[in-house]
């Protein structure tokens, strides 16, 4: 829950329920992982799941689900990606790509969720 950005659904101060120790432990131990989004750079790139996560030229996951995001005009999407002992301005710096029929396609990454706020592209 927490590797998936979804940390502000749970306050741990206002009570107990169950997984609530698991949370705290997560929280004071820190992440191994955390769920990245990719926008893929090639407009023409289909994503779908189980394609390769490349950082800096090395795999280090797979694409959990993408297809394409017609708002944003490419292709998105997202998976894990390991961060043990990084902030999520190290995560975000690095360069990434994402292995598609072995091409290497160029992705942005971003930890929170890809859509177009000022609707540029609905209104094109």
């Amino acid at each position: 829950m927490l590797e998936a950005g979804l940390g502000f659904a749970v306050k741990p101060d206002k009570g107990s329920f169950i997984g609530r120790d698991a949370v705290l432990r997560k929280k004071e131990g820190g992440l191994a992982r955390r769920l990245v989004q990719f926008q893929l750079s090639d407009p023409a790139a289909m994503v779908f799941h189980n394609e390769g996560i490349l950082r800096d030229g090395a795999r280090v996951g797979i694409v959990t689900s993408g297809n394409y995001g017609h708002t944003l005009g490419a292709g998105i999407a997202m998976g894990y990606v390991p961060c043990a002992g990084e902030t999520a301005v190290q995560v975000l710096a690095s360069r990434y790509e994402i292995e598609i029929a072995g091409e290497r396609v160029p992705a942005t990454p971003s930890l929170t969720p890809l859509y177009d706020p000022t609707h540029v592209r609905m209104r094109a």
